[in-house]
């Protein structure tokens, strides 16, 4: 990314949490939810602004300070609707970062890795033991084609085949870290923190 860029972190957070059972993203995790974990990766991110795209009733805390943090709320879980949402409100930004509301130790130094190696690429994704993570920074070309998507679609599908995607190779196996049942939580609890890893 060139001087004058505009990034903003966007957090992916109105999933239905149909495998876990319950309210996932409002799980405790190292003493606080889940969904806190992931804000406050987008946040030590290169960015001006962080929005948060969540479901109507999840509690995304009140984060003082710079960046400043945002919510915007949908009844819809579908991926492509929160996409859609967020992209929507970050327009003007020169680049997103994607991060999901279920990745808590996705490692705080990556995105910055990222918006270094992106160039004139459309995304830019790191990548441990050949295979991609989070989190994911996208060019604003490929804005309208997320606009376009339906379902539970998700920008992977856009990337896949594409010979302008830039992947930056990762030491730390936590850009594959997601939540999907209880004991998948109960593993990470008391791990070490992201913060503290480059």
């Amino acid at each position: 990314m060139t001087q004058g860029t505009r990034l903003a972190s966007l957090v992916l957070a109105a999933g239905a949490s149909r495998r876990f059972g319950s309210d996932k993203l409002s799980a405790m995790l190292d003493g606080e939810p889940l969904v806190f974990h992931a804000i406050r990766a987008a946040r030590a991110a290169p960015v001006s602004r962080v929005l948060v795209v969540a479901g109507p009733c999840l509690d995304c805390g009140t984060w003082e300070g710079d960046p400043p943090v945002e919510a915007v709320r949908i009844a819809s879980g579908a991926l492509s609707e929160s996409l859609e949402a967020g992209i929507s409100a970050l327009n003007e930004a020169t680049g997103v970062f994607v991060f999901l509301g279920d990745m808590p130790r996705v490692p705080h130094g990556e995105a910055a890795r990222l918006a270094k190696a992106i160039g004139s690429g459309s995304a830019a994704l790191p990548r441990h033991g050949g295979l991609p993570g989070h989190p994911v920074l996208l060019s604003p070309r490929l804005f309208p084609e997320i606009l376009a998507l339906t379902g539970d679609q998700g920008a992977g599908r856009l990337l896949r085949g594409r010979n302008d995607v830039v992947f930056v190779e990762s030491v730390d196996p936590a850009i594959h870290v997601d939540i999907d049942r209880p004991d998948d939580l109960s593993k990470l609890e008391g791990a070490e923190p992201p913060s503290s890893r480059t």
